[in-house]
Protein backbone atom coordinates (compact mmCIF):
# COMPACT_ATOMS: atom_id res chain seq x y z
CA UNK A 1 0.00 0.00 0.00
CA UNK A 2 1.33 3.43 -0.98
CA UNK A 3 -0.54 6.16 0.91
CA UNK A 4 -1.04 9.58 -0.61
CA UNK A 5 0.98 12.00 1.53
CA UNK A 6 0.28 15.09 -0.59
CA UNK A 7 -1.74 16.56 2.28
CA UNK A 8 1.28 16.12 4.57
CA UNK A 9 3.50 17.80 1.97
CA UNK A 10 1.04 20.70 1.90
CA UNK A 11 0.96 20.88 5.67
CA UNK A 12 4.76 21.16 5.88
CA UNK A 13 4.88 23.74 3.06
CA UNK A 14 2.18 25.89 4.67
CA UNK A 15 4.09 25.96 7.96
CA UNK A 16 7.52 26.33 6.37
CA UNK A 17 8.66 23.22 8.25
CA UNK A 18 11.32 20.84 6.96
CA UNK A 19 9.92 17.52 8.14
CA UNK A 20 7.44 15.51 10.17
CA UNK A 21 8.86 13.37 12.99
CA UNK A 22 7.34 10.43 14.89
CA UNK A 23 9.01 8.68 17.85
CA UNK A 24 6.91 5.64 18.80
CA UNK A 25 6.48 1.92 18.29
CA UNK A 26 4.11 0.60 15.66
CA UNK A 27 1.16 0.26 18.04
CA UNK A 28 0.93 4.00 17.36
CA UNK A 29 -1.16 3.94 14.20
CA UNK A 30 0.31 7.14 12.78
CA UNK A 31 3.79 5.61 13.15
CA UNK A 32 2.75 2.40 11.43
CA UNK A 33 0.99 4.27 8.63
CA UNK A 34 3.83 6.72 8.01
CA UNK A 35 6.66 4.20 8.26
CA UNK A 36 4.98 1.14 6.78
CA UNK A 37 6.86 -0.94 9.35
CA UNK A 38 5.74 -3.07 12.29
CA UNK A 39 8.08 -3.08 15.30
CA UNK A 40 7.35 -3.62 19.01
CA UNK A 41 9.97 -1.12 20.23
CA UNK A 42 10.09 2.64 19.59
CA UNK A 43 11.88 3.95 16.53
CA UNK A 44 11.99 7.25 14.69
CA UNK A 45 10.35 8.08 11.38
CA UNK A 46 11.17 11.26 9.50
CA UNK A 47 9.04 12.37 6.57
CA UNK A 48 10.51 15.16 4.44
CA UNK A 49 8.86 14.26 1.13
CA UNK A 50 10.46 10.85 1.55
CA UNK A 51 10.39 8.46 4.50
CA UNK A 52 13.47 7.77 6.61
CA UNK A 53 13.73 5.39 9.57
CA UNK A 54 16.16 5.43 12.49
CA UNK A 55 16.55 2.53 14.94
CA UNK A 56 18.36 2.57 18.28
CA UNK A 57 19.76 -0.93 17.69
CA UNK A 58 20.44 -3.32 14.85
CA UNK A 59 17.75 -5.75 16.05
CA UNK A 60 15.09 -4.59 13.56
CA UNK A 61 17.47 -3.14 10.97
CA UNK A 62 17.65 -6.06 8.52
CA UNK A 63 13.91 -6.67 8.53
CA UNK A 64 13.23 -2.95 8.12
CA UNK A 65 15.52 -2.79 5.09
CA UNK A 66 13.53 -5.65 3.54
CA UNK A 67 10.00 -4.71 4.58
CA UNK A 68 9.65 -1.02 5.39
CA UNK A 69 8.07 1.44 3.00
CA UNK A 70 11.01 3.83 3.37
CA UNK A 71 13.71 5.41 1.24
CA UNK A 72 16.35 4.90 3.92
CA UNK A 73 16.86 2.85 7.08
CA UNK A 74 19.61 3.77 9.55
CA UNK A 75 20.79 3.01 13.09
CA UNK A 76 22.24 5.02 15.96
CA UNK A 77 25.61 3.43 15.21
CA UNK A 78 25.59 5.15 11.82
CA UNK A 79 25.81 8.48 13.66
CA UNK A 80 28.71 7.65 16.02
CA UNK A 81 26.45 6.75 18.95
CA UNK A 82 29.19 5.07 20.99
CA UNK A 83 31.48 8.09 20.70
CA UNK A 84 28.63 10.43 21.65
CA UNK A 85 27.90 8.30 24.73
CA UNK A 86 31.53 8.68 25.80
CA UNK A 87 31.35 12.44 25.29
CA UNK A 88 27.89 13.24 26.65
CA UNK A 89 26.59 10.20 28.54
CA UNK A 90 23.90 7.75 27.39
CA UNK A 91 20.89 10.04 27.88
CA UNK A 92 22.18 13.15 26.17
CA UNK A 93 23.84 11.15 23.40
CA UNK A 94 20.44 10.21 21.99
CA UNK A 95 19.48 13.80 21.25
CA UNK A 96 22.84 14.33 19.51
CA UNK A 97 22.20 11.25 17.35
CA UNK A 98 18.71 12.47 16.44
CA UNK A 99 19.98 15.93 15.58
CA UNK A 100 22.70 14.47 13.34
CA UNK A 101 20.13 12.20 11.70
CA UNK A 102 17.85 15.15 10.92
CA UNK A 103 20.60 17.37 9.65
CA UNK A 104 21.86 14.63 7.35
CA UNK A 105 18.61 15.37 5.46
CA UNK A 106 18.93 19.16 5.89
CA UNK A 107 16.09 19.17 8.41
CA UNK A 108 16.30 21.96 11.01
CA UNK A 109 12.61 22.14 11.91
CA UNK A 110 10.05 19.39 12.50
CA UNK A 111 6.37 19.08 13.24
CA UNK A 112 5.43 16.28 15.60
CA UNK A 113 2.12 14.55 16.48
CA UNK A 114 -0.03 15.89 19.33
CA UNK A 115 1.26 13.06 21.54
CA UNK A 116 5.06 13.09 21.27
CA UNK A 117 7.72 12.27 23.87
CA UNK A 118 8.62 15.44 25.77
CA UNK A 119 12.13 14.14 26.41
CA UNK A 120 12.73 13.75 22.66
CA UNK A 121 11.37 17.23 21.94
CA UNK A 122 13.44 18.89 24.68
CA UNK A 123 16.59 17.08 23.54
CA UNK A 124 16.14 18.20 19.95
CA UNK A 125 15.46 21.78 20.97
CA UNK A 126 18.64 21.73 23.04
CA UNK A 127 20.47 20.76 19.84
CA UNK A 128 18.95 23.70 17.96
CA UNK A 129 16.16 21.85 16.14
CA UNK A 130 12.79 23.61 16.05
CA UNK A 131 9.98 21.28 17.25
CA UNK A 132 6.32 22.29 16.78
CA UNK A 133 3.28 20.28 17.84
CA UNK A 134 0.88 19.34 15.05
CA UNK A 135 -2.35 20.08 16.89
CA UNK A 136 -4.36 19.25 13.75
CA UNK A 137 -3.23 15.61 13.70
CA UNK A 138 -2.55 15.72 9.96
CA UNK A 139 -1.46 12.07 9.62
CA UNK A 140 -4.52 10.91 11.55
CA UNK A 141 -6.64 13.01 9.21
CA UNK A 142 -4.98 11.44 6.16
CA UNK A 143 -5.66 7.96 7.55
CA UNK A 144 -9.39 8.71 7.65
CA UNK A 145 -9.71 8.30 3.87
CA UNK A 146 -9.07 4.66 3.04
CA UNK A 147 -7.62 3.22 -0.15
CA UNK A 148 -9.36 0.28 -1.84
CA UNK A 149 -6.72 -1.99 -0.31
CA UNK A 150 -7.47 -0.66 3.18
CA UNK A 151 -11.20 -1.10 2.64
CA UNK A 152 -10.54 -4.70 1.66
CA UNK A 153 -8.58 -5.15 4.90
CA UNK A 154 -11.52 -3.82 6.92
CA UNK A 155 -13.92 -5.99 4.94
CA UNK A 156 -11.84 -9.11 5.71
CA UNK A 157 -11.75 -8.23 9.41
CA UNK A 158 -15.52 -7.81 9.31
CA UNK A 159 -16.00 -11.30 7.85
CA UNK A 160 -14.01 -12.69 10.79
CA UNK A 161 -16.07 -10.53 13.12
CA UNK A 162 -19.28 -11.99 11.73
CA UNK A 163 -18.00 -15.53 12.24
CA UNK A 164 -17.38 -14.71 15.90
CA UNK A 165 -20.81 -13.10 16.25
CA UNK A 166 -22.35 -16.24 14.79
CA UNK A 167 -20.46 -18.33 17.34
CA UNK A 168 -21.83 -16.13 20.13
CA UNK A 169 -25.35 -16.31 18.76
CA UNK A 170 -25.16 -20.11 18.38
CA UNK A 171 -24.02 -20.47 21.98
CA UNK A 172 -26.86 -18.28 23.22
CA UNK A 173 -29.38 -20.05 21.02
CA UNK A 174 -28.38 -23.46 22.39
CA UNK A 175 -28.75 -22.37 26.01
CA UNK A 176 -31.48 -23.64 28.29
CA UNK A 177 -33.26 -21.64 30.96
CA UNK A 178 -32.77 -22.50 34.63
CA UNK A 179 -35.52 -22.19 37.23
CA UNK A 180 -34.17 -18.80 38.32
CA UNK A 181 -34.31 -17.44 34.76
CA UNK A 182 -30.58 -17.57 34.09
CA UNK A 183 -29.14 -19.30 31.05
CA UNK A 184 -27.33 -22.63 31.20
CA UNK A 185 -25.13 -24.49 28.73
CA UNK A 186 -23.99 -28.09 29.18
CA UNK A 187 -25.30 -28.03 32.72
CA UNK A 188 -23.37 -24.93 33.77
CA UNK A 189 -24.33 -21.28 34.05
CA UNK A 190 -23.80 -19.48 30.76
CA UNK A 191 -21.82 -16.39 31.64
CA UNK A 192 -20.64 -13.31 29.84
CA UNK A 193 -17.11 -14.65 30.23
CA UNK A 194 -18.00 -17.96 28.53
CA UNK A 195 -19.51 -16.19 25.51
CA UNK A 196 -16.47 -13.90 25.26
CA UNK A 197 -14.23 -16.97 25.26
CA UNK A 198 -16.18 -18.41 22.33
CA UNK A 199 -15.83 -15.11 20.48
CA UNK A 200 -12.09 -14.85 21.10
CA UNK A 201 -11.36 -18.46 20.09
CA UNK A 202 -13.31 -18.00 16.86
CA UNK A 203 -11.47 -14.78 16.05
CA UNK A 204 -8.10 -16.43 16.62
CA UNK A 205 -9.06 -19.16 14.15
CA UNK A 206 -9.78 -16.41 11.63
CA UNK A 207 -6.48 -14.60 12.16
CA UNK A 208 -7.84 -11.87 14.39
CA UNK A 209 -7.42 -10.83 17.99
CA UNK A 210 -9.00 -8.39 20.40
CA UNK A 211 -8.16 -6.96 23.80
CA UNK A 212 -11.74 -6.61 24.97
CA UNK A 213 -15.26 -7.36 23.84
CA UNK A 214 -18.69 -6.59 25.27
CA UNK A 215 -21.23 -9.21 26.29
CA UNK A 216 -23.49 -7.26 28.63
CA UNK A 217 -26.89 -8.30 29.95
CA UNK A 218 -29.63 -6.50 31.83
CA UNK A 219 -28.48 -3.51 33.84
CA UNK A 220 -24.89 -4.04 32.62
CA UNK A 221 -26.13 -3.33 29.10
CA UNK A 222 -27.42 0.06 30.23
CA UNK A 223 -23.82 1.31 30.30
CA UNK A 224 -22.57 1.49 26.67
CA UNK A 225 -19.01 0.52 27.63
CA UNK A 226 -19.68 -1.98 30.42
CA UNK A 227 -17.91 -5.16 29.27
CA UNK A 228 -20.43 -7.36 31.12
CA UNK A 229 -19.82 -10.12 33.62
CA UNK A 230 -21.46 -13.06 35.33
CA UNK A 231 -24.50 -15.20 34.42
CA UNK A 232 -26.71 -14.18 31.52
CA UNK A 233 -30.49 -14.10 31.83
CA UNK A 234 -33.35 -15.19 29.60
CA UNK A 235 -35.85 -12.65 28.29
CA UNK A 236 -33.32 -9.84 28.79
CA UNK A 237 -31.42 -7.79 26.25
CA UNK A 238 -27.84 -9.03 25.76
CA UNK A 239 -25.60 -6.58 23.91
CA UNK A 240 -22.72 -8.24 22.03
CA UNK A 241 -20.21 -5.71 20.70
CA UNK A 242 -17.12 -7.15 18.96
CA UNK A 243 -14.26 -5.01 17.60
CA UNK A 244 -11.38 -7.25 16.47
CA UNK A 245 -8.09 -6.47 14.76
CA UNK A 246 -6.73 -8.54 11.90
CA UNK A 247 -3.32 -9.70 13.08
CA UNK A 248 -1.77 -9.59 9.61
CA UNK A 249 -3.06 -6.25 8.31
CA UNK A 250 -3.70 -4.49 11.67
CA UNK A 251 -7.07 -3.20 10.43
CA UNK A 252 -10.13 -3.41 12.66
CA UNK A 253 -13.80 -4.20 12.27
CA UNK A 254 -16.67 -3.32 14.61
CA UNK A 255 -20.20 -4.68 14.97
CA UNK A 256 -22.90 -4.86 17.65
CA UNK A 257 -26.02 -6.96 17.91
CA UNK A 258 -28.60 -7.20 20.69
CA UNK A 259 -30.11 -10.61 21.44
CA UNK A 260 -32.73 -11.99 23.78
CA UNK A 261 -33.13 -15.67 24.57
CA UNK A 262 -36.90 -15.73 24.77
CA UNK A 263 -39.31 -12.84 24.41
CA UNK A 264 -37.97 -9.67 26.10
CA UNK A 265 -39.99 -6.98 27.82
CA UNK A 266 -42.34 -4.85 25.78
CA UNK A 267 -40.04 -1.85 26.31
CA UNK A 268 -36.98 -3.68 24.95
CA UNK A 269 -38.99 -4.77 21.93
CA UNK A 270 -40.13 -1.19 21.33
CA UNK A 271 -36.59 0.12 21.77
CA UNK A 272 -35.23 -2.43 19.32
CA UNK A 273 -37.77 -1.49 16.64
CA UNK A 274 -37.06 2.20 17.26
CA UNK A 275 -33.30 1.64 16.99
CA UNK A 276 -33.75 -0.11 13.64
CA UNK A 277 -35.69 2.97 12.50
CA UNK A 278 -32.88 5.20 13.78
CA UNK A 279 -30.36 3.17 11.76
CA UNK A 280 -32.49 3.55 8.64
CA UNK A 281 -32.61 7.31 9.20
CA UNK A 282 -28.83 7.41 9.55
CA UNK A 283 -28.37 5.47 6.32
CA UNK A 284 -30.77 7.81 4.52
CA UNK A 285 -28.59 10.77 5.60
CA UNK A 286 -25.25 9.07 4.89
CA UNK A 287 -23.62 10.22 1.65
CA UNK A 288 -20.52 12.06 0.47
CA UNK A 289 -20.77 15.74 1.24
CA UNK A 290 -23.07 15.19 4.21
CA UNK A 291 -21.65 15.90 7.63
CA UNK A 292 -21.27 13.51 10.51
CA UNK A 293 -23.42 15.96 12.44
CA UNK A 294 -26.28 15.59 9.95
CA UNK A 295 -26.20 11.79 10.28
CA UNK A 296 -26.16 12.07 14.07
CA UNK A 297 -29.04 14.56 14.00
CA UNK A 298 -31.13 12.14 11.91
CA UNK A 299 -30.78 9.52 14.65
CA UNK A 300 -31.58 12.03 17.38
CA UNK A 301 -34.70 13.09 15.48
CA UNK A 302 -36.07 9.54 15.56
CA UNK A 303 -35.49 9.09 19.27
CA UNK A 304 -36.68 12.55 20.28
CA UNK A 305 -39.83 12.23 18.16
CA UNK A 306 -40.58 9.08 20.18
CA UNK A 307 -40.26 11.08 23.40
CA UNK A 308 -36.90 9.66 24.47
CA UNK A 309 -33.98 11.75 25.72
CA UNK A 310 -30.76 12.28 23.78
CA UNK A 311 -27.64 14.22 24.64
CA UNK A 312 -28.72 16.70 21.95
CA UNK A 313 -31.95 17.46 23.79
CA UNK A 314 -30.34 17.29 27.25
CA UNK A 315 -26.55 17.32 27.57
CA UNK A 316 -26.90 15.93 31.11
CA UNK A 317 -29.03 12.95 30.07
CA UNK A 318 -28.03 9.66 31.68
CA UNK A 319 -30.66 7.53 29.95
CA UNK A 320 -31.84 7.29 26.35
CA UNK A 321 -29.40 7.89 23.49
CA UNK A 322 -26.26 8.88 25.38
CA UNK A 323 -23.43 8.59 22.87
CA UNK A 324 -22.59 9.63 19.33
CA UNK A 325 -23.91 7.79 16.29
CA UNK A 326 -20.58 6.46 15.06
CA UNK A 327 -16.86 6.76 14.49
CA UNK A 328 -14.19 5.91 11.98
CA UNK A 329 -12.59 2.46 11.92
CA UNK A 330 -9.21 1.49 10.49
CA UNK A 331 -5.84 0.95 12.12
CA UNK A 332 -7.58 2.20 15.28
CA UNK A 333 -10.99 0.97 16.27
CA UNK A 334 -11.93 4.57 17.10
CA UNK A 335 -10.56 7.14 14.67
CA UNK A 336 -11.72 9.87 12.31
CA UNK A 337 -14.25 10.74 11.02
CA UNK A 338 -17.00 11.13 13.60
CA UNK A 339 -20.77 10.83 13.34
CA UNK A 340 -21.36 13.21 16.21
CA UNK A 341 -22.37 16.79 16.99
CA UNK A 342 -18.87 17.84 15.87
CA UNK A 343 -18.74 15.52 12.84
CA UNK A 344 -17.38 17.14 9.69
CA UNK A 345 -17.83 16.43 6.00
CA UNK A 346 -17.96 12.79 4.92
CA UNK A 347 -15.88 11.79 1.92
CA UNK A 348 -15.57 8.70 -0.27
CA UNK A 349 -13.26 6.25 1.45
CA UNK A 350 -14.39 7.12 4.96
CA UNK A 351 -15.19 3.94 6.92
CA UNK A 352 -17.60 4.54 9.80
CA UNK A 353 -19.82 2.71 12.22
CA UNK A 354 -23.51 3.46 12.53
CA UNK A 355 -24.55 2.46 16.05
CA UNK A 356 -27.66 4.02 17.59
CA UNK A 357 -28.78 2.72 20.97
CA UNK A 358 -30.94 3.29 24.03
CA UNK A 359 -30.05 2.75 27.68
CA UNK A 360 -31.71 2.79 31.09
CA UNK A 361 -30.59 0.76 34.15
CA UNK A 362 -34.21 0.00 34.97
CA UNK A 363 -34.79 -1.48 31.50
CA UNK A 364 -31.43 -2.54 30.11
CA UNK A 365 -29.89 -1.52 26.82
CA UNK A 366 -30.26 -1.97 23.07
CA UNK A 367 -27.63 -1.19 20.44
CA UNK A 368 -27.25 -2.21 16.78
CA UNK A 369 -24.07 -1.40 14.87
CA UNK A 370 -23.11 -1.82 11.23
CA UNK A 371 -19.85 -0.87 9.50
CA UNK A 372 -20.06 1.10 6.24
CA UNK A 373 -17.81 2.85 3.75
CA UNK A 374 -18.80 6.12 2.12
CA UNK A 375 -18.71 5.84 -1.69
CA UNK A 376 -18.86 8.32 -4.56
CA UNK A 377 -22.66 8.03 -4.74
CA UNK A 378 -23.70 6.92 -1.24
CA UNK A 379 -22.36 4.14 0.93
CA UNK A 380 -21.65 0.42 0.97
CA UNK A 381 -22.60 -1.57 4.05
CA UNK A 382 -19.67 -3.85 4.84
CA UNK A 383 -21.82 -5.75 7.35
CA UNK A 384 -23.64 -8.82 6.07
CA UNK A 385 -24.87 -10.09 9.44
CA UNK A 386 -28.62 -9.76 9.76
CA UNK A 387 -30.45 -8.16 12.67
CA UNK A 388 -32.49 -10.41 14.92
CA UNK A 389 -33.54 -9.80 18.49
CA UNK A 390 -35.25 -12.97 19.73
CA UNK A 391 -33.33 -16.25 19.58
Amino acid sequence: MDPDFSALDGYLDDRDTDGYLVDADSTDSDQYYLSGFDAPDPFVTLYDGETHLLFPRSLEYGRAVREARAESVERYVDFDHAKLVDEHGPEEAVSHVLARFLRSYDVDSVAVPPRFPLKTADGLRARGVSVTADTDGVVTEIRATKTEEEIDHVRAAQRANEASMQAAEDLLRSATVADDGTLEHDGEALTSERVKEEIEVTLLRHGCSLDETIVACGSDAADPHDRGSGPLSAEAAIIVDIFPQDKATKYHADMTRTFSVGEPSETIREWYDLTERAMDAAFDALEPGATGKAVHDAVCDVYEDAGLPTLRSDDRAETGFIHSTGHGVGLDVHELPRLSPAGGELKPGHVVTVEPGLYDPEVGGVRIEDLVVVTEDGYENLTEYENRLVL
